[in-house]
């Protein structure tokens, strides 16, 4: 326990006088320090959350969540009304794909094609959404969506005609040529992942199984979850039910990038945790200046019968009080600016006239922003922690002076 002596002589060592000016420098530069260190922590942090999540949900609402490929065998229709598939799933659609070049005038450019009914096509979340532009429900032959980064490309808009050449080839008497058909541009849709938009367009199914030489049995399903995120255990209902196929979720087709987001995180969080120890050790400095300044009064203290664990847990206190107030600015600090940090960019971006979240790297048009509660405890904990720690020593010193040679020559 903390005696009413203990805390009233820690909150008068707090408060520095005209004499303590260098000391209450030191001081102040700790706070600052430390809740600098806990803000930009929770920034990043906050950032890196809302990149992860943000990424997942375009990654997921563009792409489907589960997808089973036919080896040799067409996939079974029945399989399809099994129970346990229906439980987990909202939608099961037949889809394939294929490579292909797309022609507008003097520009060629690669593109993946998915080739979908026009019933299911209805169903994709990205042709629900507000930013969809174009007929819905009316992906027949001969008709063609793509996306709006794409039609900037090309310089398209929708009615226009598009020529597609097949990387699957015709035999005639000169030779293999290629499959070329041409398409009208029916609708534009925006996934906000400029990589999507700029290289997937989507065609009729019949129309793409003519186009690249494929059959009912070269065709996916498509597996839309109830809970995308709960992916591996659902993952593996699906691979039961279909043993003999080969099944991928979107967690696999996208591992290498979401692993290499988790080593970025983790090592943003310990190269920044390094501005923490650095302020922390500043306490060291004051408290000991302060142990150094405060010897006399120290020496009273003792010679009045106040034991050395008392002026342990009055350094001790003070470090602690520093560091802990500090840390609660950094997390307030901290929240705010992860609160309006998209705001900021704009602000930065307008006013020095760069671009500090480009598009085509980051994959999203804006910067966004999770705050975890769990991650703020964790840096809080770890602020505080380091903080105790350094309080240690200059508490132990204080306790081990000599008061007989302290007032030795008062």
């Amino acid at each position: 326990m903390i005696s009413t002596l203990e805390k009233e002589i820690t909150f008068r060592f707090l408060k520095a006088r005209k004499k303590d000016g260098f000391l209450n420098i030191i001081s102040i530069f700790s706070f600052i320090g430390i809740s600098l260190g806990v803000a930009v922590l929770i920034i990043v942090m906050s950032v890196m959350n809302g990149f992860r999540s943000e990424l997942i949900n375009k990654i997921v609402g563009f792409n489907a969540h589960i997808t089973v490929e036919s080896y040799e065998n067409e996939i079974v229709v029945g399989d399809l009304n099994k129970e346990n598939l229906n439980l987990i799933s909202n939608d099961l659609i037949l889809s394939n794909s294929g490579e292909a070049v797309i022609i507008r005038k003097d520009i060629s450019k690669g593109i993946v094609l998915r080739g979908y009914s026009k019933e299911d096509f209805s169903k994709l979340e990205i042709i629900k959404d507000e930013s969809f532009l174009g007929d819905r429900n009316n992906l027949k032959q001969n008709f063609i969506s793509i996306g709006k980064e794409l039609s900037f490309t090309l310089g398209i808009k929708i009615g226009d005609d598009i020529t597609i050449m097949s990387s699957s080839g015709v035999e005639t008497i000169i030779g293999s040529l290629p499959k070329k058909k041409t398409f009208t541009v029916i609708s534009l849709f925006e996934s906000g992942l400029a990589d999507f938009d700029n290289n997937v367009a989507f065609i009729n199914l019949n129309t793409l199984e003519e186009l690249f030489n494929l059959t009912k049995k070269d065709r996916n399903l498509e597996i839309y979850l109830k809970n995308p995120q709960n992916i591996e255990n659902q993952k593996f209902i699906v691979q039961q039910i279909f043993p003999n196929q080969f099944v991928y979720s979107w967690a696999d087709t996208n591992s290498s990038l979401f692993s290499a987001l988790k080593v970025e995180r983790n090592v943003m969080f310990i190269i920044l945790s390094l501005i923490i120890i650095v302020a922390a050790f500043n306490i060291i400095s004051g408290l000991t200046i302060l142990v150094k300044n405060k010897t006399r009064d120290i020496a009273i203290l003792k010679s009045i019968g106040v034991l050395n664990k008392s002026i342990i847990k009055i350094f001790f206190l003070v470090g602690i009080i520093i560091g802990t107030s500090a840390t609660i600015f950094g997390i307030f600090l901290g929240v705010i600016f992860s609160m309006y940090v998209e705001n900021l960019r704009q602000f930065l971006s307008d006013i020095f006239n760069i671009s500090l979240f480009p598009e085509e790297i980051y994959f999203l048009s804006s910067m966004p922003s999770e705050i975890d509660p769990s991650s703020i405890f964790i840096i809080s904990l770890c602020s505080t922690l380091i903080t105790t720690i350094v309080s240690i020593f200059p508490a132990l010193k204080a306790a081990k002076l000599d008061p007989v040679q302290a007032l030795k020559y008062e």
